[in-house]
């Protein structure tokens, strides 16, 4: 694995770890975070795949964009269009007043964000779980 895409995978899995403690935590949890690192862990691994397979991306939040860009490589991929589609605006729906996430949400953007991370880490050769 290239040095770059290791550097994606460890900010992903911060990320992925982030998400849990926001999850786990018996007082006082961010949903509004948790949601909001779903969808960066998924952004960060659809990143660390093109960056391994040498495929420029944008900067951008957008994981449907970054889906996209994957496909020649990950055909099967667009299994994943559900999921990318339901957390892609969780970069930001949750950052402003307005609207809170609930623990549904949360749950339910965690649920998403491990299809995303099982696929790419599987592609990558990494352990899943």
């Amino acid at each position: 694995m290239k040095p770059i895409t290791q550097e994606w995978v460890d900010k992903a899995e911060g990320d992925w770890a982030a998400l849990g403690r926001e999850l786990r935590a018996r007082k006082a949890p961010n949903y509004d975070d948790a949601c909001f690192h779903a969808q960066q862990c998924a952004e960060r691994y659809l990143k660390a795949r093109l960056q391994e397979a040498s495929i420029a991306f944008p900067r951008t939040h957008d994981l449907i964009d970054l889906l996209n860009l994957a496909l020649p490589v990950e055909p099967l991929w667009s299994a994943l269009f559900p999921a990318a589609n339901a957390i892609s605006g969780y970069a930001v729906a949750f950052r402003y007043p307005g609207r809170s996430a609930t623990r549904t949400e949360a749950r339910e953007a965690q649920r998403f964000c491990r299809t995303i991370r099982e696929a790419v880490r599987l592609s990558l050769g990494l352990p899943v779980g």
